[in-house]
């Protein structure tokens, strides 16, 4: 045997599928960029909306317009009959030693059509669902920010959810039950991996009314919104090949909805907070082009025993201290803040633990990221963590995402 021939011959093979790889990789992020918007949701997490292949209008698919029965572990799982869904993990975390992180690892769907029947492809690869993926890490101490999103339609088992159990999934970026009240959640590129265990904190946080949660004025233009807090969770993050143990608490969101933004809306800061004595805190403000706030605003105040607050835009002044402004998009967002409550006699101060917590993914440029809180509620020292999400300072949205008039 000619060993030398035979090297040449694996290396141009090598090679050959490091070409196709490469190029398969261009062709899926090409396709990507021509099907893909900007986020279609005002609400806590970014949607998605496929220009080409989204249909003219919203007829036939379900809406949020009265409270519903919920039903768990049900609801945990999709709800294709919406055309919006997702599920979105956000977190704090530190090692023994004290040393920050932060972490969002979440999974959109967005239906193409009210149901499948609507598509002719006998093709298992082509399918009615789609799904995308936004998974980042805040390094806090290193001042290192790394974001990452992908896409996938729901064909041959590359992306979906399943409720019993409890599955969402992406390629290889999952959440996953794998016991009663646990849930792994696992991503990894090549610069870091997130392998965490999350002990799920219940019943449910239903927002609004009874988990109606609404976005505008136009009729059915809402969501059906839960979230779990105060989740205790343990694991790993892996940055660049080194391993930190951490635990802390994960923040989880899921909703599912039919609507878009109100005409004159140009964004959305959305805030959770969980604090040291137990209590939680969720606050969405839906901000028009003048400055103003959407009288939809809404929030929760979830005390430590459990009890729920809902929140107006009546109940809460919001100031902005500080802001930081992105080199790659130029859009300066707010970085800190004073919010006062008078309605739960509680007064925080809100800074962002780093700056540089912006995405600029294929579909979106927001800023989402980890911020610290402190203040007072009722005389006494309050202390927390959460995220925050900052949409429409690089691109106004309501241009492209109003609520369509059925004509």
């Amino acid at each position: 045997m000619n060993t030398k021939s035979t090297d040449r011959s694996s290396l141009w093979l090598k090679q050959g599928f490091t070409r196709l790889r490469q190029l398969g990789t261009i062709v899926t992020l090409g396709i990507c960029l021509l099907l893909l918007s900007i986020p279609s949701a005002a609400s806590s997490t970014t949607q998605l909306t496929w220009l080409d292949t989204a249909p003219p209008d919203t007829t036939g698919f379900l809406k949020a317009t009265a409270p519903q029965t919920w039903h768990f572990p049900e609801d945990f799982g999709p709800h294709p009959s919406y055309q919006t869904e997702w599920w979105y993990y956000t977190g704090n975390l530190e090692t023994s030693e004290g040393r920050p992180f932060g972490f969002q690892l979440t999974f959109f769907r967005q239906a193409l059509f009210p149901n499948a029947a609507q598509s002719t492809s006998t093709s298992h690869w082509r399918n009615n669902q789609i799904y995308s993926a936004h998974f980042t890490i805040s390094d806090i101490a290193q001042q290192q920010f790394y974001p990452f999103d992908r896409f996938s339609r729901s064909g041959i088992d590359l992306a979906g959810a399943t409720a019993i159990p409890y599955h969402v999934w992406l390629e290889d970026w999952s959440a996953t039950e794998i016991a009663p009240g646990q849930v792994q959640l696992q991503a990894q590129t090549s610069d870091v991996a997130l392998d965490l265990i999350v002990e799920q904190t219940l019943p449910p946080v239903l927002h609004g009314d009874r988990g109606l949660s609404i976005k505008g004025l136009e009729p059915g233009n809402a969501s059906y919104y839960y979230s779990l807090v105060q989740q205790p969770t343990t694991g790993t993050i892996t940055i660049n090949d080194r391993s930190f143990q951490v635990t802390g608490l994960t923040w989880k969101d899921h909703e599912y909805s039919t609507s878009s933004l109100s005409p004159g809306t140009v964004g959305w800061d959305w805030f959770s907070m969980q604090f040291d004595n137990g209590s939680a805190l969720m606050l969405y403000l839906l901000r028009h082009e003048d400055g103003t706030i959407e009288p939809t605003s809404a929030g929760t105040f979830i005390a430590a025993n459990g009890d729920l607050i809902p929140l107006t835009p009546q109940d809460w002044q919001i100031d902005v201290l500080d802001t930081w402004k992105s080199a790659k998009s130029q859009a300066t967002y707010p970085a800190a803040w004073t919010i006062r409550i008078p309605k739960v006699d509680l007064v925080l101060q809100g800074q962002s633990m780093m700056g540089n917590q912006e995405l600029n993914t294929a579909t979106a440029t927001y800023w989402e990221g980890a911020v610290a809180f402190e203040g007072l509620q009722q005389g006494r020292s309050l202390h927390g963590q959460g995220y925050v999400e900052l949409t429409g300072y690089a691109d106004r949205l309501d241009a492209i995402l109003s609520a369509r008039t059925p004509t």
